[in-house]
């Protein structure tokens, strides 16, 4: 188990490794002397807002960093802005176990990289930080200030300040929204960039949204048969003489796989749980050093229901393909699956009731068009005998795997 363990943890450090992989894109970066330098950016699709980031003058130049306190905004083109300001942000915590009964936001002075969602007279950004995040708002020239919103306690129920609601009242008035269209505004980017937007509007002012679309395919549903290469070893710890092998044999697999897709990255990482029914069968002949030598016709017969959990991870080619490398903890719950030995007249001499111990699953493969793949994988040592003190039968598979995705 500890093998296996180290084999996940492995390919997961591989895999954390391969943020490389994420292409550098045109942009800009505007520094202390308000000088703007047109670069390439690496574009890692931040979760939470960066305070440093790196470019290439040129995809020949070698990479350099930039950060907080040498640049005042960057942005990719088309992609995304970020702008430094010096704010008062209030970090109280959100979550439950951290929430307090202090109803007025906890100011304190930062300088932080904040994302632009609208520009223009009135203009909208967004600060994340893990859980954390918060809002901001700028008319015209004006200063920027975090609209408020927090969750405190009254006694043992959760209350909220919803004081942006009445910053948004003083700030955005326009016959183009009303009080009913802000009071329903909820603290989320979605409801705020409307509310950006139709005032700007209805000022006539120009105006740009850089609110990145955060609407993706996050759920993926695909049907995945394919070819099971297979063997077993089978020994006895007390006995040296009783091993047997059962040779390499083909079985069918059929799984469904639901992969959720993680919001960040560009989508790189996903998580995967695959119910794949599969079957072996196999049959050999064995001789026993007993006193007579005993022949036996030795028997397999496995079938399972797998259920692999794991994590996966995407290399983009191009807009229409990407190839993947896919790690799995792997449970594995046996039906009427048994290894019979038999004499030759066809009677039972022993029967060993399969029951599988839990390993590690590793895949690479290639997609395309977001619908059709191909796999290949290859799982560490299963011992299907787990319940016996002296028996061992190591089960070892590589699956051919095609899929076609639903949704």
């Amino acid at each position: 188990m500890k093998k296996q363990l180290s084999v996940l943890v492995a390919f997961t450090v591989l895999c954390l490794c391969s943020y490389s992989q994420i292409v550098f894109e045109d942009g800009y970066f505007v520094n202390e002397t308000d000088q703007k330098i047109n670069c390439l950016i690496k574009n890692v699709d931040w979760k939470n807002n960066p305070s440093e980031f790196e470019y290439r003058l040129s995809q020949t130049d070698p990479v350099q960093k930039a950060d907080i306190l040498s640049v005042k905004e960057f942005g990719i083109n088309g992609v995304s802005k970020y702008i430094r300001a010096k704010v008062q942000i209030d970090r109280s915590g959100d979550e439950v176990k951290n929430i307090r009964s202090e109803k007025n936001p906890v100011f304190r002075e930062e300088t932080l990289f904040l994302e632009v969602l609208v520009e223009g007279k009135a203009s909208l950004y967004i600060y994340r930080d893990g859980n954390l995040v918060r809002f901001f708002y700028r008319m015209d020239d004006s200063e920027i200030t975090q609209l408020v919103y927090k969750r405190y306690l009254i006694e043992s129920t959760i209350a909220r300040n919803n004081s942006f609601r009445q910053q948004l009242f003083v700030a955005l008035k326009c016959p183009g929204l009303t009080s009913k269209d802000i009071e329903s505004a909820n603290y989320v980017s979605k409801d705020l960039n409307k509310l950006f937007v139709r005032f700007n509007e209805c000022s006539n002012s120009k105006q740009v949204q850089f609110m990145r679309d955060r609407k993706r395919d996050l759920l993926n549903l695909t049907i995945r048969p394919g070819l099971n290469l297979s063997k077993i070893a089978i020994n006895n710890q007390s006995d040296d003489s009783w091993q047997t092998y059962f040779g390499i044999e083909p079985g069918l697999r059929f799984g469904v796989e639901t992969e959720f897709v993680l919001p960040f990255n560009k989508n790189k990482w996903s998580i995967i749980a695959e119910p794949t029914f599969q079957y072996y069968r196999s049959e050999s002949t064995a001789e026993f050093d007993n006193m007579p030598v005993i022949t036996l016709v030795a028997r397999a017969k496995y079938q399972s229901i797998e259920l692999p959990l794991g994590i996966r991870h995407y290399f983009f080619l191009n807009e229409k393909s990407k190839i993947f490398l896919n790690a799995s903890y792997l449970f594995d719950f046996s039906i009427n699956s048994s290894i019979d030995f038999l004499r030759s007249d066809g009677t039972t001499y022993n029967t060993l009731d399969i029951a599988p111990r839990r390993n590690v699953a590793l895949g690479a493969g290639y997609k395309h068009k977001d619908t059709f793949s191909v796999e290949v994988r290859f799982q560490t040592d299963r011992n299907l005998l787990r319940e016996y003190l002296y028996w061992h039968a190591e089960y070892r598979t590589i699956s051919i795997i095609f899929g076609y995705s639903l949704f």
